[in-house]
């Protein structure tokens, strides 16, 4: 996606510090909010005080009500609350965006044409980054190879991470700076893909990756801060004013709080510290950080994984893959361990997000948070959530209701996963897959995400397949397992009410009631009476947040 300086430096100040929000009455427009019962309403007006909803109505009703607000005419457009995705990766985007971007690619030979570019263009990096790739799309049958980047960029290591971030192709010159050979064991919840002669093929899969990751410098504050921009403007063009970003570091714990202090955060960030290690312990100190910075950033959850992927075969299986009956995927610990972790976090007071792809992952995780409700009884009360939740077998998805599970799903996974989710796990096991319905109906609250930069961050990607499970050109008609779909104010709800739900925060966001910050979008036409086939279509005008504009797309 590209991106106008402009609409950057907009995104950036509009936020300033010396900036404040003004009294607003947005008139004239195609307003639709939901409630807080998740009932769908209706409005003409909106009418905003001090970065907040004082009432939504007619234009009857609220136009006497002005004052010394600002008034601005919608022009009938369509208005909608802010968008919030669930589960993303702030940074990741941004460095998407300014890396090596293989996201899309049709084929290996477009993928290397790509890294090849980018390597004449920036002779003086060190090392080419960057990720997108997935091999299913370019129809290879198997992982790329070494020598394959190598008859593009010989000359300095390359590190390419798959779309699904599980995995990651290296050059033989990045392979070699990680002392990797033949010799070299398999670590702990990690794979090294190997040639005919048992050396490394390129390909590193989940904790494997590690082996490299280690030899990669570390991003510089300026890299960090230009990928947050980065991101920050292509989350606002897109219509998100939340997101939650699903595993933080130390330093960008410490970038977040630096941005909101400035006043230059412009969606509000629910941040979850990757583990349980030392960055959990010096961040968690003083507890968990609650509405920082205006309600900008909020640090009170902790994200563990159980497996990799279902892309790469690392997500753990209960029985064998179906098209690779020598493996089921990897589980990253024992469930000692796992429940361990949950403890700590549990100890703390954080709600614990666990990425659980597999059923035999899912299965762990259920097991793992009911020992660990027996020594916490009043953890059930955090909204825990199983990031993902992508396969369970049948019998466990009736598990999340006592045990209080939010299931964090992104929709897009299902209509990319599509092509090749059948051929890994077989035609019965697919009953337990992207099983969106079988949550909703036993009252499981599924929060809206898209796992950026995995998938587009674009929110209306997510809606468009929640609702049909097709992609993007109608296929295949009538959708994929279709039994499975959401209507379109469900699928709106896992995306506003629901994902604030499960930040906690549905009191303050994901509805546009009064009270609630005015975090809201203008939209191009209106989704609720136009074909299903335009949703992921849809033009995103204006975005505000607590009441200010973030981003204004050009006439």
């Amino acid at each position: 996606m590209k991106r106008s300086p402009c609409l950057l430096m907009l995104a950036l100040l509009a936020l300033a510090p010396a900036a404040q929000a003004t009294d607003l009455l947005v008139d004239n427009v195609n307003g639709y909010t939901l409630d807080s019962h998740g009932k769908l309403q209706h409005f003409q007006a909106l009418r905003v005080e001090q970065g907040k909803v004082v009432a939504t109505g007619s234009h009857a009703e609220l136009a006497g009500r002005v004052g010394d607000a600002r008034v601005i005419d919608g022009h009938g457009r369509t208005l909608l609350p802010g968008l919030i995705d669930a589960h993303g990766h702030v940074l990741d985007l941004g460095y998407a965006r300014n890396s090596v971007d293989l996201t899309g690619t049709q084929s290996l030979q477009e993928a290397l044409a790509k890294v090849k570019a980018y390597a004449a263009a920036h002779p003086d990096a060190k090392w080419i980054l960057g990720g997108g790739w997935n091999q299913e799309i370019w129809k290879l049958g198997r992982f790329p190879t070494a020598k394959e980047l190598d008859a593009v960029v010989s000359d300095r290591p390359v590190w390419l991470s798959r779309v699904d971030g599980h995995a990651a192709w290296a050059n033989s010159a990045a392979i070699k700076l990680a002392g990797v050979d033949a010799a070299t064991k398999d670590p702990s919840g990690g794979r090294i893909e190997r040639d005919a002669s048992g050396g490394p093929a390129g390909v590193f899969v989940d904790g494997a990756t590690d082996l490299v990751n280690d030899k990669v410098p570390a991003p510089t504050a300026q890299e960090r801060a230009a990928a947050l921009d980065a991101a920050l403007a292509e989350m606002a063009s897109v219509g998100l004013t939340g997101v939650g970003d699903a595993g933080i570091d130390l330093d960008t714990y410490r970038l977040y709080r630096d941005y909101a202090d400035a006043h230059k955060l412009t969606a509000r960030i629910y941040a979850m510290i990757r583990n349980t290690g030392a960055a959990f312990d010096t961040i968690s100190q003083d507890g968990p950080l609650i509405g920082y910075g205006g309600d900008f950033l909020t640090v009170r959850a902790v994200k563990l994984f159980a497996d990799g992927a279902l892309g790469s075969r690392g997500a753990a299986m209960l029985k064998p893959y179906s098209d690779d009956p020598h493996n089921r995927g990897l589980l990253f610990m024992p469930p000692a361990a796992m429940t361990a972790k949950i403890d700590k976090a549990f100890a703390k007071g954080y709600q614990v997000a666990i990425h659980a792809i597999g059923d035999g992952a899912n299965r762990e995780v259920l097991d793992s948070f009911a020992t660990a409700y027996k020594t916490h009884p009043a953890a059930i009360a955090l909204r825990n959530r199983v990031e993902h939740a992508q396969i369970l077998s049948l019998q466990d998805i009736p598990r999340f209701v006592p045990l209080k599970l939010i299931a964090s799903m992104q929709p897009t996974h299902a209509t990319s996963d599509m092509n090749m989710a059948e051929d890994r796990i077989g035609h019965q096991r697919i009953a337990g897959a992207y099983a969106w319905q079988r949550f909703l109906k036993q009252g499981t609250v599924i929060a809206g995400g898209s796992d950026f930069p995995v998938e587009s961050p674009n929110p209306f990607y997510g809606l468009y397949s929640a609702v049909t499970r097709e992609d993007h050109d109608g296929q295949p008609p009538g959708g994929w397992y279709p039994q499975q779909d959401m209507t379109l104010v469900q699928a709106l709800r896992a995306f506003t009410l629901d994902a604030a739900y499960a930040e906690h925060a549905e009191h303050t966001l994901g509805t546009l009631e009064p009270g609630k910050w005015a975090d809201f979008i203008l939209i191009d036409h209106d989704i609720f009476r136009d074909p299903a086939s335009r949703i992921w279509n849809t033009k995103v005008l204006q975005t505000w947040v607590g009441g200010r504009q973030v981003y204004a797309a050009k006439d």
